[in-house]
């Protein structure tokens, strides 16, 4: 197969029409004519993973996160990334990503992922676009009210995360849930909007937690809840591909750490 192929395949499922005006997805280096044996799925196009992809015998990576989000000037090997790109050019490496495409997937886009783990039914979109069912993130409901402190055990457990960074808690019970993985301090009016007791997200700012008075405001952290999009996309290809060599990336790391 070739590059192109590939492509089409995940394009089928999460057009790049359904990406933000300000994403870049799809191929970001590399050319659609080469041919592809094998494919690493990773969260990130971090140096150890291009390096995995390397010793693995894999020809593309497909991430989630691209791996240019803003334009570079230069490539001249004077950080990580740029030394990432570099490596990836000289080993014919090409690299993809599926972002907010693949955010605003109807029924298989990260936060609808992120909802059925958490058992709500899923109601709304957060912020529906003009295509009907895409959209970033999902408002749900779960079957009946479960006590606050308990729904934020849940998160954590059901996310395996080290920590929850959380407002304080005003409301003895959550029902609503909105959910916008990745980073959502943009959609916090919108959250409070859809009557959602509880919104999870991340990279909350402080004053976002200072100002939370509806609803209780939830960060699990960016990583934590957008690793399982190493899941969705190993599905996507593997249904596509039955006889194609797909590796999920033993290098997903989170790079932010925490002193316990």
């Amino acid at each position: 197969m070739k590059v192109k192929d590939i492509v089409a395949l995940l394009e089928a499922e999460v057009p790049l029409a359904w990406q933000e005006s300000y994403d870049n997805a799809g191929l970001v280096v590399g050319s659609p004519e080469a041919e592809v044996e094998r494919v690493l799925i990773a969260l990130d196009a971090t140096e150890e993973v291009v390096e995995e992809a390397i010793s693995e015998g894999c020809q593309m990576v497909v991430t989630h996160h691209p791996i240019i989000f803003r334009p570079i000037k230069r490539l001249a090997d004077e950080n990580r990334q740029q030394r990432t790109i570099a490596k990836a050019i000289r080993h014919g490496i090409a690299l993809y990503a599926a972002h907010t495409n693949l955010d605003s997937a109807p029924q298989r886009g990260i936060s609808h992922h992120l909802a059925a783990l958490l058992g709500l039914n899923v109601v709304a979109l957060l912020e529906p676009s003009a295509v009907e069912g895409v959209g970033i993130g999902v408002v749900g409901e779960l079957p009946e009210a479960v006590a606050t402190e308990e729904f934020l055990a849940r998160i954590k457990d059901v996310l395996g995360v080290v920590a929850l960074r959380h407002s304080t808690v005003r409301i003895d019970s959550v029902q609503r849930v909105a959910i916008c993985s990745g980073s959502g301090g943009g959609l916090i009016e919108v959250a409070e909007m859809s009557g959602a007791d509880l919104y999870l997200a991340a990279d909350f700012k402080y004053h976002d937690f200072v100002d939370a008075d509806r609803m209780v405001l939830v960060d699990a952290g960016h990583f934590e809840s957008e690793i399982c999009a190493i899941e969705i996309l190993f599905d996507i290809l593997s249904k596509k591909i039955t006889t194609f060599a797909l590796r999920k990336s033993a290098c997903a790391e989170n790079p932010v750490k925490y002193k316990i």
